[in-house]
């Protein structure tokens, strides 16, 4: 997903991209050592082995906010990573143990039996209990032969395709009269995939009714962590550094990053909200704005606010009155709705670990799926806060009406829970596989990274510095028109891959009880 080192660059590995063959390499020896398994037990063992460490490989910078900032000790942090990546990686050992169980003999059966299950173990980790999909196989692919394939079968099927091929490879050399196969199959589909069409990824000329660029400025305020809802620190520094970049921005659109305002509306200082209001009601200009929202009846969101001109709104609009909720209505709001397990919802039994980790507002209420777009100067722009964007069946539900599919993505985020670590790469290389999933622009305002834009194709065209204060100027083609991958999974989400995963597993169960 993405390479951890400095080194490599002999061999093409560039630190923090993907690196697709290696994946593919890393499936083919997990795959020979389950061909040669003797029981399930040792296949569920190897499974759930492969798993674990993967996991642990993936996402060890959860040990950074469990510890630096969340204070828990080091040695219980590093407990509690392994024991999630090892209770995920349960999935992956049932895969292990049903494909040395069931798996048929002809090495492209059995190439397609291992795929069906790793891709099941796959959208179990990405649907159950929540979910956490973060270091699906898929990703590894955004760059490379895969890249036409993702607008047609999106991440989920990209991890099925190379699940394929690795274990195809590996079956056909482990048997010596099959090797041919094995190059025969590589041209086949190399052939296979060059030849497909793109639906409005690969064209390099915007859409003729979305022929203007839009300009936009996307904030990064790169507040420490630790300071970030200090009232004497971080707050200031917030509320002074962004209210001064929104106040004085020059481009269409001015993006601040979640919880960019990490106080509620009401909480602001007197005026600040209604200043903001105000400077965005008139003009050429319209903003949007991570912070939360609600009150203590009827709760609180991880929200994005859009500020734009209103007229009408404006003159309907009361004075504003002290300390109170914002004197204007809102334009418009979007509420996260994939939340954060712990983080931004809490199980029953578990406020002790809110106050552990100092957020003051972490349990949220959770909006709506596919909810509407932020219109303005002719796009559709589509909030989605965090990682929100690995859920790509969720935003996918955007495009059931081609009228009213967003234009342009919009990531608002904040990973300076995780430090300057590979969680910021493998966030951007996730919003790079959304954009070629469907066509789409996709701009992400951040705290400390990675501030960026990518247009349609998946390709970084302006990015920040991580870890730096600063705001970064481009313009965005929006695009319209729909990918195959946006129409079937915005009708039918995941459905079409879990009946593909079953399919064979299930049939060679049936072969196995008849025989």
């Amino acid at each position: 997903m993405a390479w951890p080192f400095s080194f490599g660059t002999l061999l093409g590995l560039e630190q923090g991209q993907p690196v697709g063959w290696l994946q593919l390499l890393a499936l083919g020896l997990l795959a020979g050592q389950l061909d040669g398994a003797r029981s399930w037990q040792r296949g569920a063992w190897l499974g759930g082995l492969f798993a674990t460490v993967m996991q642990c490989a993936t996402f060890w910078w959860l040990f950074i906010s469990l510890h630096v900032y969340g204070g828990l000790a080091a040695p219980l942090t590093v407990l509690a990573i392994v024991l999630l990546s090892a209770a995920l990686g349960l999935y992956y050992a049932a895969a292990g143990g049903v494909f040395v169980a069931l798996a048929p003999a002809r090495p492209v059966l059995r190439a397609l039996f291992f795929a069906s299950v790793w891709l099941l173990a796959e959208l179990a980790r990405v649907q159950l209990f929540t979910g956490f999909p973060w270091g699906e196989g898929g990703y590894a692919h955004v760059d490379g032969w895969a890249r036409p394939l993702a607008a047609w079968i999106g991440v989920h099927g990209l991890t099925f395709a190379a699940a394929m091929l690795a274990a195809w490879l590996v079956f056909c050399l482990l048997a010596p009269q099959t090797r041919w196969r094995a190059a025969l199959l590589g041209t086949v589909l190399g052939a296979a995939v060059a030849w497909l069409p793109v639906y409005n990824v690969g064209s390099s000329e915007p859409d003729p009714a979305l022929a203007h660029p839009l300009s936009v400025l996307l904030l990064q305020g790169n507040i420490p962590q630790d300071e970030k809802f200090d009232a004497g620190t971080g707050v200031v520094t917030a509320l002074r550094w962004y209210g001064e970049q929104l106040r004085d921005a020059r481009a269409a659109l001015v993006v601040a990053p979640e919880t960019a305002l990490p106080l509620l509306p009401q909480q602001l200082p007197e005026g600040y909200w209604q200043a903001l209001q105000a400077r965005f009601a008139t003009g050429d200009q319209a903003a949007l704005i991570g912070l939360p929202l609600g009150d203590y009846a009827s709760g609180y969101s991880n929200s994005v606010v859009g500020l734009k001109p209103d007229p009408a709104a404006l003159a309907a609009a009361a004075p504003p009155g002290p300390s109170a909720a914002p004197a204007l209505p809102l334009p418009y709001r979007y509420d996260k709705h994939h939340l954060v397990p712990f983080g931004e919802v809490i199980p029953p039994g578990f406020q002790w670990f809110l106050d552990l980790m100092h957020i003051p507002l972490g349990d949220f209420n959770r909006g709506a799926v596919g909810q509407p777009s932020f219109a303005w100067q002719g796009q559709r722009l589509a909030p989605n806060i965090c990682y929100e964007d690995l859920f790509g069946e969720e935003l996918g539900a955007r495009f059931v009406d081609p009228a009213q599919a967003p234009t342009i993505f919009v990531n608002l985020s904040n990973i300076g829970w995780f430090g300057n670590t590979l969680a910021i790469d493998q966030h951007l290389q996730i919003s790079r596989m959304r954009s070629l999933e469907f066509g789409r622009p996709m701009i992400r305002a951040t705290n400390t990274g990675a501030t960026a834009i990518i247009n349609h194709r998946g390709e970084v065209t302006h990015a920040l510095p991580r870890h730096t204060r600063g705001a970064l100027a481009g313009d965005v083609y929006g695009r319209s028109g729909i990918t195959p991958y946006a129409w079937w999974v915005g009708r039918f989400g995941l459905w079409p891959l879990w009946l593909l995963g079953l399919t064979l597993p299930v049939l060679a169960l049936l072969v196995r009880r008849r025989s």
